[in-house]
């Protein structure tokens, strides 16, 4: 499945190892000493508007505008629709 981050960056829900919640002004010194190491080529900011959650991921870090809660939102909303599709022990595809 994918997860929207905003703008048109659209990422592999799979490939998620973080999201964080962000408030420049409370940010913890963890985050922001993580921040500061995240190397420029590799950080994406998705567009101009205010930075409200940071996803991690392998290969890059996105700023996004859309709210951590909303996109945990939206990432576990995927997982039910995934656990909905399986088929559930002890019934039978006909």
């Amino acid at each position: 499945m994918f997860l929207h981050l905003g703008g048109d960056t659209v990422i592999r829900s799979k490939d998620v190892i973080a999201i964080l919640n962000y408030d420049g002004n409370e940010s913890s010194t963890y985050t922001e000493d993580f921040l500061a190491q995240a190397v420029t080529e590799y950080v994406s900011h998705i567009n101009d508007e205010a930075t409200k959650a940071i996803v991690v991921t392998n290969d890059k870090v996105y700023y996004s505008p859309i709210s951590s809660m909303t996109l945990m939102r939206r990432s576990l909303t995927e997982l039910e629709v995934l656990q909905d599709d399986e088929p559930s022990e002890g019934s039978t595809n006909t």
